[in-house]
């Protein structure tokens, strides 16, 4: 006995179904389309005369701002920025550690919104005075 066509699979593919031929060769079931071709689906219809224009955004940078305050140390503060700030440098952590210092904040870190969040999050569990995130 020959498997039967799935009515499903025919209208899921847009087989009008008087297009549709059964013939069995080999107990196997061969399905042949006669001269009908497969209806695409419509995309949605806008106003005549009008384009659509897709714009792409820019991922939004967010800045990790360290405050000075009278609890961390030099050493600490530094320490941390080598800990959880990627690709920082030693000399690089003692420049942002004495801006914070003298100038009483500085930009640690500048990127996608996720990783300053995270960077954000764990210099403030260290125990460091941290800004709110700012968009760049």
């Amino acid at each position: 006995m020959s498997p039967q066509p799935d009515e499903s699979v025919l209208s899921i593919l847009g087989v009008p179904r008087p297009c549709v031929k059964k013939r069995s060769r080999n107990d196997a079931f061969v399905l042949t389309v006669l001269t009908c071709s497969l209806q695409a689906i419509a995309a949605p219809a806008t106003a005549p005369g009008t384009t659509t224009t897709r714009v792409r955004q820019p991922y939004p940078h967010f800045r990790v701002i360290v405050l000075d305050d009278d609890v961390n140390t030099f050493q600490h503060v530094a320490e941390c920025l080598l800990k959880y700030i990627p690709g920082m440098t030693g000399d690089r952590a003692w420049d942002l550690t004495n801006q914070v210092h003298y100038e009483g904040a500085a930009t640690v870190w500048s990127g996608p919104q996720e990783q300053a969040e995270l960077y954000h999050e764990q210099l403030r569990r260290e125990g460091l005075t941290m800004a709110p995130l700012e968009a760049a």
